[in-house]
């Protein structure tokens, strides 16, 4: 069929053609968000869950629709190389400048500018990646926010800022996808901040997203995290959503499935949004005509695999280093997982202790996670099968 009008859309972040089965979360979002505007208690949210369950997606389509709702949004992503101060004062800037255009804010609004200037000149010895060139102002507010202590200044801030969304009558909702790469100290004074705003009744939230062990993260990082966060949990799609995920991309365009070219599709993809869109768009580009069968599915399947390979997960490989492949690799010879930690090690005739410190280097790095003591699963899905494919054989036991 023709390529052009494929309408599946695999790719990091990519708005599928049909969002399904997001609908409940979506709504509970925007109830929360817009209690927050009428200044009633609700929690900030954070989104759990493995890689290609859309995660950010949904993060882009819950600030897209705030944003017609007449809110002020902050889109930030936390890469592992920068400080949560370098990635929040220009964006923060720009919200007060923009809630500057409002009469009933304009005052606080220009106080807030000069908060973050003392925010930001203060703070730059210790996070030299904040770019003070951005022209914050050249008058910082005395005494508010510019003591160097990332805990209490942010909180100042978030609070002035706080204030400028009460009298502006909207919310400033602060959006951060992958949050598990913020540094501890850091997420620690966001929790901080974000939990005086709320004592406070002030319109200032968080929406973010990261991997399963973010939950823990953030009770590591202050104890009161679990009573201040919803902690939604994203996963693969139930068969009925995912089914409408594949099809109605195609009928929109004239195109049919058989019955049995959907399980196939489900079979192989086990409901992960990700993988439903390169199935999607491989067995559209395979198949002669509509309705797509399964002997369609099956010939773009090495596609749809090769696809991922080259991709979605060698992206994630890539960042390994040789004895970090080789215990990824142990524990996909034990299958998809979770395994024990001490399974782990006996595959490879050693101690637990002694990959304790690799393990942790492979939980910052986001590659795995731990969903109880002493359990380790993989982040990615279908990873097992990826290494299997990766490192063939026995040679990578013999080289470790």
């Amino acid at each position: 069929m023709d390529p052009i009008l494929n309408p599946y859309a695999p790719g990091a972040g990519s708005p599928p053609p049909e969002l399904a089965g997001r609908d409940k979360l979506i709504e509970d979002v925007r109830v929360s968000l817009e209690r927050i505007r009428l200044h009633r208690a609700a929690k900030s949210i954070l989104m759990v869950g493995l890689r290609g369950v859309g995660k950010t997606v949904l993060l882009e389509k819950i600030r897209q629709d705030s944003e017609k709702a007449g809110m002020k949004t902050l889109r930030l992503e936390a890469p592992e190389n920068r400080s949560l101060p370098a990635l929040l004062a220009p964006q923060l800037r720009l919200a007060l400048l923009q809630l500057s255009r409002t009469e009933a804010a304009k005052d606080l609004a220009h106080k807030g500018l000069r908060v973050l200037t003392g925010f930001a000149r203060a703070l730059k010895v210790k996070y030299q990646d904040i770019e003070l060139g951005l022209d914050f102002g050249t008058e910082a507010e005395p005494g508010l926010a510019d003591n160097g202590d990332l805990q209490g200044d942010l909180t100042v801030l978030f609070e002035q800022v706080g204030m400028v969304a009460n009298a502006a009558g909207t919310v400033v909702v602060v959006f951060i996808d992958e949050l598990q790469y913020v540094a501890q100290d850091e997420f620690a004074a966001l929790i901080m901040a974000i939990h005086r705003c709320s004592q406070s009744n002030l319109a200032i939230t968080l929406v973010g997203a990261g991997l399963p062990q973010l939950r823990a993260l953030a009770g590591k990082a202050k104890s009161y995290a679990e009573r201040l966060f919803e902690y939604p949990e994203i996963g693969p799609l139930l068969p009925r959503e995912a089914e409408l995920a594949i099809v109605k991309p195609a009928r929109d365009e004239g195109v049919e499935y058989t019955e049995a070219a959907i399980h196939e599709i489900l079979r192989q993809t086990r409901g992960y949004p990700y993988f439903l869109q390169e199935w999607g768009k491989h067995s559209w580009d395979v198949a002669p005509k509509s309705p797509i069968d399964r002997d369609d599915v099956l010939a773009a399947t090495d596609t749809a695999i090769a696809a991922l390979d080259a991709s979605f997960f060698s992206v994630r490989l890539d960042r390994l280093t040789p004895k970090q492949k080789i215990y990824m690799r142990a524990m996909a010879e034990l299958g998809p997982g979770p395994h024990r930690s001490g399974d782990i090690a006996a595959r490879l005739n050693r101690t637990v202790a002694s990959f304790g410190p690799l393990r942790e280097a492979l939980i910052k790095k986001g590659m795995i996670w731990s969903p109880s003591f002493g359990d380790t699963a993989f982040t990615v899905p279908l990873f097992d099968e990826f290494m299997k494919r990766i490192m063939p054989g026995d040679d990578w036991l013999r080289g470790h």
